[in-house]
Formats: structure tokens, C-alpha cells, sequence
């Protein structure tokens, strides 16, 4: 396999970041950082709260069949929620419980243990109220507020991380949505937004790294908040300015629903297509980092889970309708 030179470079530039603690990412000057928290103030405070710090609630048992439910836990930040979504069947989470029901013929029992303001330090209160309950898959939405408090992404990696193995010991599947990218929130005023974009897309980097690692899959939020929100924000973004829309919302649970039955086994591993399929760890994660709706799990190549460049992953490009196109 011939690595192009940049993907190459950010390759590495991801590698430093997971493991050593971001390297560039917070080496600002200080002139610098006092004006991005400067405007982290200003833009918080254009974006207000008009939805309150609460999502619609969601608990509760979906899809009208027989049988034993499945347990879903949601976990993470205020997308996790639904913030600012207008029903509760509208937030993400009840989308994907109602969408895995539908796939399993099961009952699907859904909780819901993710906050507005959680950042990736905060999961490990969430995990400790999810493994009484047993879940068969957890879906986890964070890193925005990582960004914003400017957390060194290897400090927000392994919280992430430590999450994951906890769930995934637990016998829990574990999809993890990766960081959004932050830069075409418009309340956002330069430079900041452009910090703000290359630290999102370098976190969702890192994550993605470390959390195929420990036995998840991710699935990359580069186009939560990014060029279809950018291009039509009145219906993208709720009134915030800041958090998805009902139509957001779906996106990002349609982008994750076929993962989520994926790693449960009731859909087919997808069929790569050209400039998928196997790859190095730290290349799927730079390319998955700028290409939204993208999966990537760990596989084997010749019995070995890793090769010369690392482990050896899968990358597949989610496409809309996936689940129907990929029959």
C-alpha cells in the first residue's frame, strides 16, 4: 500500500496525538489562547440556551414485538440526549432504538445516561450506571465539549477509552459517534472557528485510534456539524445555532444505526468498495476523520490483528440507505 505524503504526514501528527498528549493541538501562544477564550465567551454567550440543559426524555421500551428486549445504553454529551430535539421519538437515541427494534424483531429497552456539558471525564460516572443494566450495545456521542474546555485530546482519549474496555469487558458492543466538527458553528467568530475545525477533526482522529484499540467501532461525526450544516443551517441547526436539528439528529443516527446492528450481528459485515476495505489503523483514522459517516473496526489479515504499520482495520463508507443498499 503507497501512503500519499499528507495523509501520511497526519497519520503520524495522529499517532503523536494519541499517545503523547496532542503535541500541537494546545501549543498556542499565550497571546493566542487568551483570544480564544475571549471568544469561547462571546459565542456562548450568542448561543444562549433556549432549550434548557435537558433533552426530551427517551427512557423506555421500543418496537412492538415478542420476545426478551434488548438493552441499549446512550451515553455522552448533550447530542446523546437530543437537545433541543422537538419530540423525544426524534432524538437520536430513540431513532436508533426504534430502528434496531424494527431490524431485530425485539423489543429494545433504551437508556439513556448521557448529559448536557459531559465531557469525556465524565463517562466514567455514566459507564458505572450502565453495567447494572446489562446492555447489549452502547452508543456513545462526545468529544464537542473536549473542544470546547480546550481538554489535551490524549486526557480525553483515555477517559474514552476506559470506558470502552469497561463496557466492552462487560460483554456490551461499544459504537462510539467521533468528535463533530465545531468549525461551522456560526456563532463561532474566526479564529477560533478554525482552531475549533482542526482540533475536531484531530480529536475524531484520536478517538478513532484508540477506541478500535479496545474493541469498539466508531463512526466519523465530520459532517454532524460540518458541510451539509454549513450549507443549510436553518434546517440543520435547532435554534441554538449550536445543537442539530429534528433533521440533524436523524442524520447522525442513521449514520450510526447500521453499525450498531452490525457489531450486533444482525446485519452483515458491508462489503468494501473502492478506496476501502483493510487498512493501517493511524491512515483509517485520517481519512475518517475528514469523511463523514465513515466506520472503522478491527479486523485480521492472515490470522494477525496487527501488520508493519499497526493494527489492521476496516473502512467502510456509510452511505444513505445503506442498510437497504448493502442487501
Amino acid at each position: 500500500m503507497v501512503w500519499a505524503p499528507g495523509v501520511a504526514r497526519a497519520a503520524r501528527k495522529i499517532a503523536i496525538a494519541a499517545a503523547m498528549g496532542g503535541g500541537g493541538l494546545t501549543a498556542l501562544g499565550a497571546t493566542a489562547y487568551g483570544l480564544l477564550i475571549v471568544e469561547s465567551l462571546v459565542a456562548r454567550k450568542m448561543i444562549g440556551q433556549p432549550h434548557g440543559l435537558d433533552g426530551p426524555p427517551s427512557d423506555g421500551v421500543y418496537g412492538d414485538f415478542p420476545g426478551e428486549p434488548l438493552t441499549l445504553a446512550m451515553l455522552g454529551d448533550s447530542t446523546s440526549v437530543g437537545l433541543g430535539a422537538s419530540t423525544p421519538e426524534r432524538t437520536p437515541a430513540a431513532l436508533i432504538a426504534n430502528g434496531l427494534a424494527a431490524l431485530a424483531e425485539r423489543p429494545v429497552r433504551l437508556c439513556v445516561l448521557g448529559r448536557s456539558g459531559a465531557a469525556s471525564a465524565e463517562l466514567g460516572e455514566q459507564v458505572d450506571q450502565a453495567l447494572p443494566m446489562r446492555p447489549d450495545v452502547a452508543v456513545i456521542f462526545v468529544g464537542a465539549n473536549d473542544v470546547v474546555t480546550q481538554t489535551p485530546p490524549a486526557t480525553a482519549v483515555r477517559h474514552l477509552v476506559k470506558a470502552v474496555r469497561r463496557l466492552r469487558e462487560a460483554g456490551a458492543e461499544v459504537v462510539v459517534g467521533t468528535c463533530p466538527d465545531l468549525g461551522t458553528v456560526r456563532p463561532i467568530a474566526q479564529p477560533l472557528r478554525w482552531v475549533t475545525r482542526r482540533w475536531s477533526r484531530q480529536l475524531a482522529a484520536a478517538q478513532t485510534v484508540a477506541v478500535v484499540d479496545a474493541g469498539g467501532r466508531t463512526v466519523a461525526f465530520a459532517d454532524l456539524l460540518g458541510p451539509e450544516f454549513d450549507t443549510n443551517p436553518s434546517e440543520m441547526f435547532g435554534p441554538d445555532r449550536f445543537h442539530p436539528s429534528d433533521r440533524g439528529y436523524a442524520q447522525a443516527a442513521y449514520a450510526v444505526l447500521p453499525s450498531v446492528c452490525t457489531a450486533l450481528g444482525l446485519w452483515p459485515e458491508p462489503r468494501p468498495g473502492r478506496g476501502e476495505g483493510l487498512q493501517p489503523i493511524y491512515l483509517a483514522a485520517a481519512t475518517a476523520a475528514e469523511e463523514s459517516g465513515t466506520e472503522v473496526s478491527a479486523t485480521r489479515v492472515a490470522g494477525q490483528a496487527t501488520g508493519p504499520h499497526g493494527r489492521w482495520v476496516t473502512l467502510f463508507r456509510r452511505r444513505p440507505g445503506a442498510m437497504l443498499n448493502d442487501a
